[in-house]
């Protein structure tokens, strides 16, 4: 599970874009000598669902790999003989993987790092690969198309908890630099409605609660 734990988490892809990898779908060299350089990547062309196709087009995409990713891959080949048209994940038959395999073998994980097996799933990471990216400060429309999103709108309402809050830096820095006397800001401050004041609150426990 190593390996897949660490493209799930690292590259975004989907369970099962992830259970239907093969290993014509990854490049673990890339071709740095071309113009511009070429990554070690994956393919995301299928997936396990009922038709074998990815869950929408969008879905279809190609990834650049983490250097973690490219290692964790060439240690899953150790000791195995590599069929171009094998899979990449399977079970100890060769055959493909179901959710059941991976939930198991992931609670197995989560329990020997000292977590609740029973509060975490793998999607998770595909959970945690948003947040990171949001948290690094990667645009909400990069982070759509890697995670093979339609637009925007899917990402924002399926990872809503995940993207970064509201910023308000730039109001901060503005703040400092056009400052209003005391006591109009005082008075500004005072004809803030409730709401206001809630959502001003809740922006900030946001903010503290991602630093």
């Amino acid at each position: 599970m190593r390996a897949y734990i660490v493209l799930s988490l690292l590259v975004g892809a989907r369970t099962e874009e992830l259970r239907a990898l093969t290993w014509a779908d990854v490049d673990l060299d890339g071709r740095p000598d071309a113009t511009p350089p070429v990554p070690p990547s994956i393919s995301v062309v299928r997936s396990v669902r009922l038709d074998g196709d990815t869950k929408t087009r969008r879905s279809r995409r190609r990834l650049a790999m983490p250097l973690r990713c490219v290692d964790a891959l060439r240690r899953h080949q150790v000791g195995r003989t590599i069929d171009p048209d094998g899979l990449v994940f399977a079970t100890a038959a060769g055959t493909r993987m179901d959710a059941h395999n991976v939930r198991r073998s992931f609670r197995r994980v989560v329990q020997s790092a000292g977590l609740d097996p029973t509060a975490w799933t793998p999607r998770e990471l595909r959970h945690s690969f948003v947040s990171l990216l949001s948290e690094s400060g990667v645009p909400l429309e990069q982070i759509s198309r890697l995670v093979g999103h339609s637009g925007t709108a899917v990402t924002e309402a399926v990872y809503r908890k995940q993207l970064k809050p509201v910023l308000d830096e730039g109001a901060t820095a503005m703040d400092d630099l056009f400052p209003l006397p005391v006591v109009t800001q005082l008075v500004t401050r005072a004809k803030m409605t409730p709401e206001m004041r809630k959502a001003r609150n809740t922006v900030r426990a946001d903010q503290e609660g991602w630093s």
